[in-house]
């Protein structure tokens, strides 16, 4: 069986992660979607309960897409998931550099682990996660870069850190 994982913060899980989980989906027998537990990463919107929560819903019609989170290496929870490939999405050229460094160094702590980078839809080179978040924000339609349950969620989640939600 092919084990890939594609890691990442999915803080929010958007319509461009979504392209290429279930792009990977089709490659591999398993794609298991790993939520980083980055304790680097300042002011996360949502909690990895919540993304865990987020990504389950957004991929429960993928049957070969599991959801889980993991800290420390990517390597080491490569290892105990019996994973032998890294999925990556990417952007733009801009993304390259640090993700070959990141394919570099993991290809060093292990050889027998691959990184498959996959280009995103056009129609999503654009998205990320701080675009989406910093939209949201300030009320603005974010419902063509993230599924309904996401958009609802950040809705909550701004109305709570008491800022004006106005679609």
């Amino acid at each position: 069986m092919s084990i890939a994982v594609c890691p990442g913060s999915f803080d929010p899980v958007t319509y461009g992660h979504l392209d290429i989980i279930s792009r990977g989906a089709k490659v591999f027998d398993k794609v298991i979607v790993a939520v980083l537990i980055n304790r680097n990463k300042s002011n996360p919107v949502f909690t990895v309960e919540e993304r865990l929560e987020l990504l389950r819903e957004v991929t429960k019609d993928m049957p070969n897409v599991e959801v889980d989170s993991f800290h420390g290496l990517l390597i080491d929870y490569m290892h105990t998931k019996g994973a032998k490939a890294i999925i990556k999405g990417l952007r733009a050229v801009s993304d390259f550099e640090y993700e070959m460094q990141m394919a570099s160094i993991n290809r060093k702590l292990d050889t027998r682990i691959e990184t498959f980078f996959m280009m995103t839809n056009n129609q999503y080179s654009f998205l990320s996660s701080s675009i989406v978040k910093e939209v949201a924000k300030y009320g603005a339609n974010v419902n063509d870069l993230v599924p309904p349950i996401v958009e609802k969620a950040l809705r909550v989640k701004f109305k709570d850190m008491d800022l004006e939600w106005e679609p």
